[in-house]
């Protein structure tokens, strides 16, 4: 019954939060097949939509404080950081990507908490857990038929006790929807600019984890949670869609920031080929990636002008970051983005990625620096296979892979639970 509503405490702001398009793009998916969401933000302003009503973030001024606090530090402990290494004593990564699909990341991270962290999180449960508790309680209260509970990715070890304690009194289910696995996972570094969101959480206390990743979710569930489901992300065609452009006039690009996990793959697809392909255009639009070789470096103007870049360029890259290519089937965002603007991709190793596209038909995968320059060279002097490529992505796109697909099956999810 698709009419049910659900209440959604999520990342749904302008705080630039690498899944917030996806949610935003669930969310209207939902809406779209008849679901009535109601919307609250962990971080930041509740926004009003056309598809979901906004509830308020009940934390939203201890949560600008921390943030700027947050913010503060990181900036101090960077410029010490990079003092200390101008002196001679160089740092070492947590984590290192590699060329070698086969590797395992899983198991390479120190599963270790911060001080700072530590006193976070307890902080967090002090003061900010009880608000969330009270504020769920009252919309549960005010609107009895909702069907479900869905924290999207705000940090579960900062809701301790709040789902048991909602699922015992109003008896609906709590499932929490990790979109960043595997580099949540206690056992991976995380990312640099997000949390450590399982050290001292209670995964027993939710009714069902949804991961992003298949081969990831066997890690949820050695850590006790009762059962894990798989929800891929996805595209949103009507936002997502091919713009007419005067001429493709770009020959090689990609879009995405940092070189976190994707080290060797920046430099096997984009400077070393670059640098080989001397007649070619290469073009990034992104931030900290580092020596790009001959590729130009694109402004960013909005979101459309990023759709039209991707549109004016021949071949798309899509390097995905280690922690998620090496794991089985753990998907991100934009291969489906590019796909749906029939994008031609060309990709570097991603484990399972044929679950999603065919490779060698819908997307092209590289194994080396020097197959990525001959890949380039015959995609550029092949028009008409690297459009039917594009028009293939497309294709699977909308018939298996837009957000509202990822809708139903969310649907499918929660009635198990009713």
């Amino acid at each position: 019954n698709t009419s049910r509503a659900s209440s959604t405490p999520a990342v749904l702001t302008t705080q630039p939060f690498s899944a917030t398009p996806a949610w935003w793009q669930l969310l209207k998916g939902l809406y779209e097949i008849g679901v009535d969401v109601i919307a609250a933000p962990y971080q930041g302003p509740a926004i009003e939509s056309l598809w979901w009503r906004a509830a308020a973030n009940p934390a939203q001024t201890q949560g600008d404080v921390f943030k700027a606090a947050r913010d503060t530090l990181r900036k101090v402990t960077k410029n010490r950081t990079e003092k200390t290494t101008s002196a001679g004593i160089q740092s070492v990564p947590v984590e290192s990507s590699s060329l070698s699909p086969q590797s395992s990341v899983l198991s390479s991270a120190a599963d270790s908490e911060s001080a700072f962290d530590r006193i976070v999180r307890q902080t967090a449960n002090r003061l900010i857990a009880p608000l969330w508790e009270r504020h769920i309680d009252r919309i549960l209260t005010r609107e009895p038929d909702i069907d479900a509970v869905i924290i999207l990715t705000a940090p579960l070890n900062h809701l301790v006790g709040v789902p048991a304690a909602i699922m015992a009194k109003h008896n609906k289910p709590v499932i929490y929807y990790d979109g960043d696995v595997p580099a949540s996972l206690p056992s991976m570094a995380g990312f640099a600019s997000g949390f450590r969101i399982y050290q001292g959480a209670d995964v027993t206390e939710y009714a069902a984890f949804i991961s992003n990743s298949e081969g990831g979710a066997q890690a949820i569930k050695d850590m006790g949670a009762r059962a894990v489901h798989t929800l891929f992300y996805g595209a949103d065609p009507d936002v997502f869609s091919p713009v007419d452009v005067p001429a493709q006039d770009l020959d090689v690009l990609f879009y995405g920031h940092g070189r976190e996990y994707r080290d060797e793959w920046i430099d096997g697809m984009i400077k070393t080929p670059s640098l080989a392909l001397t007649d070619a255009r290469f073009a990034v639009r992104g931030t900290k990636l580092g020596d790009l070789g001959r590729a130009t470096p694109l402004p960013y103007l909005s979101f459309s002008k990023l759709r039209e870049y991707a549109c004016r360029t021949k071949i798309n890259l899509v390097i995905t970051r280690a922690a998620h290519a090496n794991v089985y089937a753990s998907s991100s965002s934009r291969p489906f983005e590019l796909a749906s603007m029939g994008c031609c991709m060309v990709g570097n190793p991603y484990q399972g990625v044929e679950r999603w596209f065919e490779p060698g038909r819908e997307i092209f995968i590289v194994h080396s620096p020097e197959e990525a320059v001959d890949r380039y060279r015959y995609l550029l002097s092949h028009d008409a296979e690297r459009r039917a490529a594009g028009a293939a992505a497309r294709e699977r796109v909308l018939k298996e892979h837009t957000f509202r697909h990822r809708a139903q099956e969310l649907v499918s999810i929660i009635q198990h639970y009713g």
